[in-house]
């Protein structure tokens, strides 16, 4: 097993041959991270975040994962079930709820954290900083999805007065991240869309969304640091968007339902790095043999060209089947000494 280098992982971002192959996930579930690193030794976020960082290390990945827990935006409440309505967390319906609603304000809580943070990640690696959601899916979430839709055409004004309070702040989140020297990269986490289309209008998004995500990825890049999306749903009618206007160094989210991860490596691999990508529902029901295969040939793709992590299309999500997920990584440490 190879140590954390934070700098394949830069090398994977920006293209070209890395040293040997690089890994990339999002959310790890406790089945995941319980047998590898144990339980946090308390409830607190840094306990958790120190423990799943110790646990990516230990499996050969080169970031320790982590979002600042003092900021975010107030939505209803969903109720505990496996899916729920998207209206459920409404909060404003028009201009006067917006005027109640009480936004927080990112302030040095966020740098203290990440600091801390710092302090206990394991060697090798560097801060890889996501956000509580993103625009839109915290423009969704204030206005709840049915209202939103009704209100881009019906009071476009207050969809882009929520679209500003909750992208500046965000944006302002991402900037004090940035002061933090071991912050290596950040991520900002919006799905956009799902099987076949963007929730919103390319138009609406490049009018209400993509500014502010513009804004992020520009004040990463003044730092010298990279920017890269998760978003989930078919990106291809914004990917020129994503990759040329917004700027994202990598884009992660694959389904092989939507875009599989091998044309998207195809079609856009030479100008983004294609983060993860083994599809979830293949992971799920093919055989670690299966798995193992599509691992290693993924590899063998990209392997001299670069641009590309091997990992989940999503998550290292709670019904992911551990054996497949072992196959997944075993085909990377496999093929570290033909690399």
């Amino acid at each position: 097993m190879w140590k954390p280098d934070f700098d394949e992982f830069l090398k994977a971002l920006k293209g070209g041959k890395t040293s040997r192959p690089v890994l990339y996930d999002f959310h790890m579930s406790e089945h995941i991270a319980v047998p590898v690193a144990g339980s946090p030794k308390d409830d607190s976020p840094l306990a958790y975040y120190e423990r799943n960082a110790r646990a990516l290390a230990l499996m050969g990945y080169d970031y320790a994962p982590t979002m600042a827990p003092s900021f975010g935006f107030i939505s209803s409440p969903h109720q505990s079930k496996e899916s729920t309505t998207m209206n459920e967390s409404m909060i404003v319906e028009g201009w006067e709820d917006f005027e109640r609603y009480a936004w927080l304000e990112p302030d040095d809580s966020i740098p203290e954290y990440l600091e801390e943070a710092a302090k206990i990640m394991p060697e090798g690696m560097k801060l890889f900083v996501f956000g509580p959601g993103g625009v839109l899916e915290n423009v969704s979430a204030i206005l709840g999805f049915d209202n939103l839709m009704y209100k881009l055409y019906d009071d476009p004004a207050l969809v882009k007065a929520v679209a500003d309070g909750v992208g500046s702040r965000l944006l302002r989140y991402y900037e004090l991240a940035l002061q933090v020297k071991d912050v290596g990269v950040i991520m900002c986490n919006d799905d956009w869309g799902f099987k076949t289309q963007t929730v919103m209008s390319p138009a609406h998004m490049r009018e209400y969304i993509f500014p502010w995500h513009k804004k992020a990825v520009e004040a990463a890049h003044a730092t010298g640091r990279p920017a890269v999306l998760h978003s989930c749903g078919e990106h291809r009618a914004v990917m020129d968007d994503i990759i040329d206007s917004m700027g994202y160094d990598g884009k992660h989210s694959y389904e092989d339902n939507i875009q599989p991860v091998e044309e998207a490596y195809a079609q856009y691999g030479k100008r983004i790095c294609i983060m993860g990508g083994l599809d979830m529902d293949f992971l799920c029901r093919k055989t670690p043999e299966e798995v193992y295969a599509r691992a290693k040939a993924m590899l063998l793709l990209s392997r001299e060209e670069g641009h590309y992590m091997l990992g989940t299309g999503n998550s290292l999500a709670r019904y992911l089947p551990v054996p497949q997920f072992s196959a997944m990584r075993q085909a990377a440490y496999d093929m570290e000494k033909d690399w």
